[in-house]
């Protein structure tokens, strides 16, 4: 473990995710609505590339392109630091409101999709490797939140089953139904069967709970068509033997830095509550997040 404590900031809160809020290149925590507690974030994307750009992202300067090369002896450095300073200094104190002085979790996320990183595997083994050296095996979850785009590859299948012996929770992102092979909220081509097929990968493999992000677009939240399609899809998924733990429903918290920024906006709150509604009467649960 490096002797440099992590520095202090002021203070967390649930409105900035910044990446480089402890000056680190990959590893940042947050406060997490959805997690209802600090989550230690991994970035394997600090150069800001993503395969898809959705268009209510928070990431700055986002581009379309691929992980970069990690140095993994600094990212086990950088966690080992934060984990330190967690459990056995005083980072909650100095840094994390009164409420909500808890790890929640490890959580792949960052700047771009995870899973893209060809080094994904050997994150997950650091992430292991460091979680019971601190006495944080089965106290904590080590979470990936990705678009599961690159579920069909077998190296990431393997490493999500490893995830399942870590208390592992994949949250897989899915926004909206695609629209004749496209999705526009998430600007990637794209058809039903693969978000089914990679939905079926990774709940053979962890707990999985799908991530949806609904918002208003020109002051219009989603048509009631395109609600039933989305809905269409969990059942469907659901009958094919990939049926997820439940959803985590969540609304805009943060301004997007995307082009179609200016036209987006929150669902109003029964809007929420009501499809938070449908999505139970498929029989999953569901956390809503405002």
């Amino acid at each position: 473990m490096s002797d440099t404590p992590a520095k202090a900031v002021i203070p967390l809160a649930v409105t900035d995710h910044r990446r480089d809020i402890l000056g680190f290149q990959y590893v940042y925590p947050v406060v997490s609505r959805r997690a209802g507690g600090v989550s230690v974030g991994i970035n394997l994307n600090p150069n800001n590339a993503c395969n898809w750009r959705c268009i209510y992202c928070q990431v700055p300067d986002l581009t379309r392109g691929n992980a970069p090369e990690i140095d993994l002896a600094l990212l086990e450095e950088e966690l080992d630091a934060l984990l330190h300073d967690i459990v056995h200094g005083d980072f909650m104190a100095r840094n994390v409101p009164e409420e909500v002085r808890r790890v929640n979790d490890i959580a792949f996320s960052g700047n771009g999709e995870p899973t893209a990183s060809r080094q994904f595997g050997e994150a997950i083994a650091i992430a292991a490797k460091l979680m019971e050296k601190y006495g944080l095996l089965g106290s904590i979850k080590l979470v990936l939140i990705t678009n599961g785009s690159q579920l069909y590859k077998p190296a990431v299948q393997d490493a999500v089953a490893r995830m399942r012996e870590l208390n592992g929770e994949v949250w897989f992102k899915f926004d909206r139904a695609p629209v004749e092979g496209y999705s526009e909220v998430n600007q990637i081509a794209l058809t039903t069967e693969q978000v089914k097929r990679h939905l079926a990968a990774a709940t053979a493999r962890c707990t999985t709970w799908i991530q949806t992000c609904m918002f208003a677009i020109d002051g219009k939240p989603p048509a009631d068509w395109e609600v039933e399609a989305y809905l269409g899809v969990l059942t469907e998924a659901a009958q094919a033997d990939a049926k997820p733990a439940g959803v985590l429903l969540y609304g805009l918290a943060r301004p997007s830095t995307q082009p179609e920024a200016l036209r987006l906006a929150r669902a109003p709150e029964e809007w929420m509550q009501a499809l938070a509604a449908r999505i139970e009467a498929l029989g999953l649960s569901v956390k809503l997040s405002l």
